[in-house]
């Protein structure tokens, strides 16, 4: 991994599966809707002054989102935050910084 870039992806684990599950009211409030499946499948990650996350989520049928999903510092002391995410991708999309 080169400084500052994102690690290689990696399929999703527990803590993966986690992660996006506490960001998924977020996504659901900032879309408008409910996502009855919210399975991780993959995700890669990036050290800043925090991780960021990249999740491939699929929500059902053959439609996935990507989240970025912002972990602060542990001394910090601050909830998750959905930073950004892209709805209308398929499992062939790569998953990439956004």
């Amino acid at each position: 991994m080169m400084c500052g870039g994102t690690t290689a992806t990696q399929p999703a684990t527990a803590k993966t599966q986690d992660i996006a599950d506490q960001v998924k009211s977020q996504l659901e409030e900032k879309e408008n809707k409910k996502f009855p499946v919210f399975k991780a499948v993959s995700f890669k990650s990036q050290v800043v002054a925090g991780t960021n996350f990249f999740i491939k989520v699929h929500v059902g049928d053959e439609k996935f989102v990507h989240l970025r999903v912002f972990q602060s510092l542990p001394h910090e002391n601050k909830p998750l935050a959905l930073s950004d995410y892209q709805t209308d991708k398929a499992r062939h999309d790569e998953l990439t910084y956004f």
